[in-house]
């Protein structure tokens, strides 16, 4: 989420783009206004709107999210797709419980799974080939999130990344060292160059990564190392 008004695009036209949102249901407006409240970082409005619109347009069925938080990014996710199916990861019980309660209450509780654990033991569990990844956690594990789904994720799947631009941080880096900042803008040039993917980075919410994979390794494709 973004960390004050202003922060990526000019505040008259982030103002504009927040009137141009349609009302959310009860229950994402709850959530919200939980997270306002208890300062939870959850996606923008925006960028959720965003998930259900490339969930529907990739037609993605199987779908992980690393960072649950207390369940936005799932639900928008989910709803994407009748037959869209999202695995949740997340570290914190606490927030956890919370998303199970908003994902019950969104009557989405048979299509999202919600796990809690380490996201790099978690994978290691995990069966099946995913549609489409979104990454929302610690900014300091980027690339090890990316290295680790990237095998996971089908030739021509999707991967969102939020926080790119880390209000704005990332590009103009401020007096005072930010580290998660300085990871990024290391993590930005690795997702752009990277061989497997076509990429680019939009400036929507706190700046959102979108990514397809082009091929598969030698290794993914059962040959020789």
């Amino acid at each position: 989420m973004k960390h004050g008004k202003g922060a990526i695009l000019h505040a008259e036209q982030e103002a504009y783009i927040e009137r141009l949102q349609p009302p959310r249901d009860l229950v994402l407006r709850e959530i919200e206004e939980y997270a306002e409240r208890e300062d939870v970082p959850i996606s923008d409005p925006e960028v959720g709107r965003f998930l259900s619109i490339m969930v529907r347009a990739t037609g993605a069925r199987l779908i992980l999210e690393i960072g649950a938080a207390i369940g936005y990014g799932a639900i928008c996710l989910a709803r994407g797709g009748p037959e869209a199916r999202v695995i949740s990861i997340d570290v914190d019980p606490a927030r956890l419980a919370m998303a199970r309660r908003y994902v019950a209450k969104a009557e989405l509780a048979n299509r999202v799974e919600l796990i809690e654990g380490d996201v790099f033991d978690v994978l290691q569990r995990l069966p099946g080939t995913f549609d489409l990844v979104y990454i929302d956690a610690d900014k300091m594990q980027y690339r090890r999130y990316l290295d680790q789904v990237l095998p996971r994720l089908r030739v021509g799947g999707v991967i969102l990344i939020d926080n790119l631009l880390w209000s704005g941080h990332v590009a103009v880096p401020p007096e005072e060292e930010d580290r998660s900042a300085d990871a990024l803008r290391a993590f930005n040039g690795y997702l752009m160059m990277h061989p497997q993917l076509q990429a680019a980075v939009i400036p929507l919410g706190d700046g959102m990564g979108v990514a397809t994979k082009l091929k598969a390794t030698i290794m993914e494709m059962g040959g020789p190392y």
